[in-house]
């Protein structure tokens, strides 16, 4: 799978996706890939000068949570991950995790046949640290809450990724999927935006391809 993606000006993140910017883009699905719960899941992406920016709605029926703090294994529980492969030179991506009440998670996957493990980030902080929000309707925004949906909003900068990627220009493509898990039923379902990985998120070759794209409008 291929899309375009739209040059954007920074903007601030609400969680709701109520963003002027944001009324510009049309939705893109997430198909199923995994599990029984048939709910809608939908996202937006963009880039800008400094970074990429994600919006992820995802209708539920139940926040499964624990009181994580960041960096914790908040995949396990409900959860929206992206991934970011800029070159295919070498088998190492970046992964982005946020979770409903907010937790999150950055790491950069070296993955070598399968064999891997995630490094988060070193001084994190400043231009380098990510910008979430995250919005619960119909419900609290806790563990174990009654709702009716939820929505994530992320922007990565690109300095992050120093090291792994210099910014792209437009017309550069990278390898990506966006993700979803929802623990509410078992077996687990399971969510992507290029469905080729099927339930396996990281088999990073079966990734889609993003083209960074000319300026919104």
């Amino acid at each position: 799978m291929k899309m375009t993606i739209p040059l954007v000006d920074d903007f601030a993140l609400t969680g709701t996706g109520s963003a002027a910017t944001w009324q510009g883009l049309s939705w893109l699905a997430m198909t199923r890939v995994g599990g029984g719960s048939a709910y809608a899941t939908r996202f937006k992406i963009a880039w800008s000068a400094t970074g990429i920016y994600c919006l992820a709605d995802c209708e539920d029926r139940k926040l499964v949570c624990k009181d994580r703090q960041d960096f914790d294994n908040i995949y396990e529980d409900d959860v929206v991950e992206a991934f970011f492969w800029p070159s295919e030179s070498w088998p190492v991506y970046f992964e982005y995790e946020i979770s409903p009440l907010g937790r999150e998670l950055p790491i950069l996957v070296p993955n070598n046949k399968g064999k891997f493990m995630g490094w988060l980030p070193w001084h994190y902080e400043g231009s380098r640290k990510t910008r979430t929000a995250t919005d619960v309707r119909g419900g609290e925004a806790k563990p174990g809450a009654a709702v009716t949906g939820w929505s994530a909003e992320f922007f990565i900068p690109f300095v992050l990724l120093q090291g792994l990627t210099e910014a792209p220009q437009m017309g550069d493509h990278w390898r990506a999927n966006v993700y979803r898990i929802d623990y509410d039923e078992a077996p687990t379902s399971q969510w992507a935006w290029c469905p080729d990985t099927g339930g396996d998120f990281h088999r990073f070759g079966k990734f889609g391809t993003i083209e960074f794209g000319p300026r919104l409008g």
